[in-house]
């Protein structure tokens, strides 16, 4: 007698098909139904998400970057276990309000796509732990941001954005906070809010000052605000007690605030191409800096 033996393996969980120079989503993925949980498609010449992808129940991670896709269906909506789902890199204008439906989402990533507007059903995907929102050129951050009270990681670089809305002081678990390459001539006060944050960027606009709230940021380990207007720092800049990284190339900086010397944990000091003309003797107690860069600046 002989076995029944299957003629594929119905029980894939990952399916790798990045860089395969597809055109489609492959038709093999209606096998996997009821297993597959993980869908790389990045890097390809998709053009439409097909219905088959809407079948896979289990998917808990959809990975679509760097195609043509221009549309989202609606039908998104049967992912319920979607966890991580990177649509960057396409031609997508819309997202569709049924997406709030995929209420498990944690990470998404919508970068490098000429969406414009952000649609309200994006804030209420309320277990986001990282949205991506690079290079959509975007001009203005909803005030329903603050809705997404979980959110870890925010990236919004290379937009066309000049302010945040005040209700970015809600997100109280943000630890990532990328907001270069924009025209930002200000920084918000309610940046000093944000207790948790450990890293951010704002390298890239046109600030010509931080706002003092800044030193509250008692977590903040890296910041970099190269390429700016920046003519001096604030006073209480030895508050940031868990800074590590100090990235400042490219401003009118023309002194470093005494209180520096308190960065005990300091370790890189980038604030070449500024215009110091004397550097404070409190850097020498910065006992853990290991990399100080001074060129091109007005020292003697």
């Amino acid at each position: 007698m002989f076995s029944c033996v299957p003629l594929f393996n119905r029980h894939v969980e990952l399916l790798d098909k990045r860089q395969c120079n597809l055109n489609h989503v492959p038709e093999e993925v209606v096998r996997y139904t009821r297993s597959l949980e993980v869908l790389l498609l990045d890097s390809n010449h998709i053009k439409e998400i097909s219905k088959h992808v809407f079948r896979l129940h289990k998917l808990r991670r959809l990975a679509l970057s760097d195609n043509e896709i221009y549309k989202v269906p609606a039908d998104i909506s049967n992912l319920s276990e979607l966890e991580d789902l990177d649509l960057s890199k396409n031609d997508i204008q819309e997202i569709p309000d049924s997406i709030k439906q995929c209420r498990n989402l944690l990470y998404v990533d919508l970068s490098s796509n000429p969406i414009n507007r952000l649609p309200e059903c994006v804030f209420q995907l309320g277990r986001l732990t990282s949205l991506g929102l690079n290079d959509i050129s975007m001009t203005n951050l909803p005030t329903d941001i603050g809705k997404l009270t979980n959110l870890e990681a925010l990236e919004a670089r290379e937009n066309l954005l000049r302010s945040l809305p005040a209700s970015i002081e809600q997100l109280k678990n943000l630890k990532r906070l990328d907001i270069g390459s924009n025209e930002f001539e200000t920084l918000p006060l309610e940046i000093g809010q944000l207790e948790n944050l450990q890293e951010l960027y704002v390298d890239c606009n046109d600030l010509e000052c931080l706002p003092k709230e800044i030193t509250f940021l008692k977590k903040l380990q890296s910041l970099d605000v190269s390429e700016n207007k920046i003519l001096s720092f604030p006073d209480d800049m030895g508050e940031l007690v868990s800074l590590s990284d100090l990235t400042a190339s490219q401003n009118c900086v023309e002194v470093l605030p005494h209180s520096i010397g308190r960065l005990k944990k300091l370790t890189i000091l980038k604030i070449d191409k500024n215009r110091l003309v004397a550097l404070t003797p409190a850097i020498g107690s910065c006992t853990s800096l290991c990399e100080l860069v001074l060129t091109e600046n007005l020292l003697t």
